[in-house]
């Protein structure tokens, strides 16, 4: 399939381009049908909730507030009066606006205003639901309202619509992303077409998955929330995707390979990583699923659409573009070596390489180390809280804020976020008298019957966001409603955020269990052990644990907010569990599999478990290092979408991405596997004949040699050191057969090390060769099993007797 995209390139860009202009055309067309469907069955505020729509059907329409204080007098003066007064007539003449209750507008408007008479509100009606109402509509309001300020008179507004105007422009988040993994990639690849690959892999397959959602919005329940998911997540693993194939093509080249070749070669072994990994993301996703919660289908349906978009991008379109780019995905000064100096051996060096060593000898203290650090940030979780977030958490400079504030000041904590009680039968006097004389209720009103349902609306001493007003539910559930002898239901929005935590709650230990025991089953048949993927499995739980705290102690403790410019402090959005251990398993998985196959390839080849993990570390850990830095700029660009819930998603990835990649993946998972040794790929002998093949790296092609009938592949490794015993780093190793001719050259590791692959039992010569050394050249005979053999290497010497 990669040959077939390389070579018919112009042919599959065109299909592309298509595809995505084709997606938008018919997308916009369409125009969008999101609905935020919170179907909680069997719960009480859902009950609630389907006796107040029979009984007030017409109740549509989204319904904001305008508040107004002022420093001197009451708002019952005259001059504040001539003020606000015309202005709400004007606001309810504007086309789009269904009518507007002020405070002077006979009894019920007299209750608008506080106590100390400073502070009044006015209730805005529209005809639509708030993400329906023109954003020009509501401008026209906000302006028109705050048109009456004057010193003195202090005018703000708060509701679901007025916070759309206030969001930042749409695509601001994104397009920051997309710039900070832009400058990552320059800095990683130091050639600006290989830069521009993965982000435009990216954009292609979060375009065509947003546009295939939004039409999708037409036929299904999605949810606002989920394009906003989607491109969060499509982002991170479009350009992440692209990095590794790009990294492994951009390797083949600088190896001597031809485009194409290099082109088949890195979709043949990195592509089928990125196969692999996209569908463990894809079963993470749908993991969602058991929960049982409709608002979360939508989210599934737009994040894996996304996620398959950008798998597609990147094993046809990359390779198509590749054929495009040829040699210039390497810098110039890559390319003017090449030419110089000729193909260079495949070798892991550097920062990378040290590490891979450094782990391997103090594995002990690393894994302690690591641990202690996840271990300190996951504390802050036992105090986790789920709820919801509302206006009292917009940042302080916000006009919603302030309208809250206002109110909380004027009207108590918790008429922000009032409680109904929707009452189908017994006494409903007898009911209002005992709901006021529960402690925690600051005021009781029962608004006229409708249709046989009386709705008594109750408002809380506490903010909605607080554990006591959870409590007053509880309580009132329990104890209230039960000895007054009615029939009532406790219904509002802080009722529906209680029940749905509390589902969230219930149903999380399946759903967990769910996607860790998909991921560990995928892992057992990949890799062929038990051990492997029960480290995954452990591994994912402390990221999930270590991120989760991160999120407790800024969002719900507040440490750090002000900084970032998040608001106020607050619970943890219920719905966040679910989606961010869905996204947080799906890419750990990710680098567990590029990591552990690497490893795997090595342990196949020589059985030998310390050179297995730290080969597979040194070379795999910078390009998971880069793919997750790039993640992490992508996600913590979220917190400037504007939306309360993608920052607070955005945040809690960005910490567990980092903390997955910099600490568990490239410290404690391959610190761990040094100490378990090789029972790192046990697997019973019973289930392996049982279990499917599936690989994630191709089959070896057969080496030039024809293997002797009954003889099989083998390797040699060992180390290549000085006569002090000093690792050589850089030494050439070339295994030559009887009559001469070269089989296998490799460059040894920074710490010595190196293996040549045999393609048969027998006698081969093996030369060593480095700069300021000699050349050593020994006969090696070589069995069924891999040969251990180390290469001292003299100053000045040359072992030409072996050579010849």
């Amino acid at each position: 399939m990669a040959r077939w995209c390389y070579r018919h390139r112009l042919v599959v860009l065109l299909l592309w381009v298509g595809a995505l202009f084709g997606l938008g055309f018919a997308a916009t067309t369409a125009g969008t049908d999101y609905a935020n469907v919170f179907s909680l069955p069997n719960t009480d505020s859902k009950r609630a909730y389907d006796q107040m729509e029979k009984a007030f059907p017409d109740s549509s329409g989204d319904t904001d507030t305008v508040v107004w204080k002022v420093a001197d007098g009451t708002v019952r003066d005259a001059s504040v009066r001539s003020r606000i007064q015309p202005v709400l007539d004007e606001i309810a003449g504007m086309k789009g606006v269904g009518q507007v209750a002020g405070p002077y507008q006979g009894e019920r408007g007299a209750a608008q205003i506080s106590r100390d008479g400073t502070i009044a509100y006015a209730q805005i009606t529209f005809a639509e639901q708030a993400n329906a109402v023109p954003k020009e509509l509501v401008q026209d309001v906000v302006d028109t309202a705050q048109s009456a300020e004057r010193a003195g008179l202090q005018v703000e507004l708060g509701g679901q619509a007025i916070q759309r105007v206030q969001e930042p422009p749409t695509g601001l988040a994104e397009m920051v992303g997309i710039l900070a993994a832009a400058l990552v990639l320059f800095l990683a690849f130091g050639s600006l077409f290989a830069m521009l690959l993965p982000i435009g892999i990216a954009v292609f397959g979060v375009g065509t998955g947003l546009f295939s959602t939004q039409l999708l919005s037409h036929t299904t329940d999605i949810p606002d929330l989920a394009p906003l998911l989607a491109t969060l997540i499509g982002l991170g693993v479009g350009i992440d995707y692209a990095l590794f194939i790009v990294t492994r093509h951009r390797r083949g080249l600088l190896r001597g390979l031809e485009s194409e070749e290099s082109a088949v070669v890195a979709l043949n072994t990195s592509g089928r990583a990125v196969l692999f990994a996209g569908g463990t993301v894809c079963i993470a996703l749908a993991g969602m699923l058991v929960t049982n919660l409709r608002f979360l289908d939508g989210v599934v349906i737009g994040t894996s659409l996304t996620v398959v978009f950008s798998v597609l991008a990147a094993t046809t379109l990359l390779p198509a573009l590749l054929g495009v780019l040829g040699t210039r995905v390497l810098s110039r000064r890559q390319r003017r070596k090449l030419a110089e100096r000729g193909p260079e051996p495949e070798r892991a060096s550097g920062a990378a390489a040290r590490w891979s060593m450094s782990v391997q000898r103090r594995p002990r203290t690393i894994a302690v180390l690591a641990l202690a650090v996840m271990a300190v940030l996951a504390l802050p979780v036992l105090s986790l809280h789920l709820g919801a977030t509302d206006q009292g958490n917009d940042d302080s400079t916000t006009t919603t804020r302030q309208a809250y504030d206002l109110l909380a000041e004027g009207f108590g904590p918790g008429f922000n976020g009032p409680l109904q009680v929707v009452v189908t039968g017994g006494d409903t006097d007898a009911l209002a008298k005992s709901i006021g004389g529960t402690p925690g209720v600051a005021a009781v009103a029962a608004l006229p019957p409708a249709n046989g349902v009386t709705v008594i609306q109750v408002v809380p001493t506490t903010s909605p966001q607080s554990v006591k007003t959870d409590d007053l539910i509880d309580t009132l559930r329990d104890r209230v409603i039960p000895d007054a002898g009615a029939s009532a239901h406790v219904g509002g929005v802080t009722a529906v955020s209680k029940d749905f935590a509390t589902i969230t709650g219930d149903r999380l230990p399946w759903f967990v269990a769910t996607i860790i025991g998909l991921g560990f089953l995928l892992l057992l048949i990949a890799f062929r052990s038990l051990v492997v993927p029960l480290t995954a499995a452990l591994m994912n739980l402390i990221a999930a644990a270590a991120s989760f705290g991160v999120l407790v102690a800024v969002f719900q403790w507040g440490w750090g907010l002000e900084l970032l410019g998040l608001g106020k402090e607050g619970p943890i959005n219920a719905f966040l569990p679910v989606i961010m251990l869905s996204l947080l398993f799906g890419l750990s998985m990710d680098y567990q599999v590029f990591l552990v196959s690497r490893m795997h390839e090595e342990w196949v080849h020589t059985k030998d478990n310390a050179r297995a993990v730290r080969v597979g570390l040194a070379e795999t850990g910078r390009v998971i290092n880069s793919a997750a830095l790039i993640m992490v700029c992508v996600f913590l660009a979220f917190v400037l979408s504007g939306d309360a819930g993608a920052a607070m998603a955005g945040v809690g990835l960005a910490a567990a991405v980092a903390l997955d990649a910099f600490i568990l993946r490239t410290a404690l998972v391959p610190a761990a596997m040094h100490l378990l040794g090789n029972s790192n790929w046990w697997l019973p002998a019973a289930l392996d004949k049982r279990l499917p093949h599936l690989a994630v790296e191709p089959a070896e092609e057969p080496s030039g040699d024809a293997a002797p009938a009954g003889g099989g592949a083998s390797a040699v490794h060992g180390f290549v050191r000085d006569a002090e015993g000093e690792a050589v780093d850089g030494a050439v190793l070339t295994l030559l057969s009887k009559g001469g001719r070269q089989l296998d050259r490799v460059t040894s590791l920074a710490d010595g090390s190196y293996i040549v692959s045999v393609p048969a039992p027998g006698t081969y010569l093996l030369s060593a060769t480095a700069r300021s050394y000699g050349t050593r050249a020994h006969h090696v005979i070589v069995t069924d099993e891999p040969l251990v053999h180390d290469v001292e290497l003299l100053q000045g010497e040359v072992d030409a007797d072996a050579v010849n």
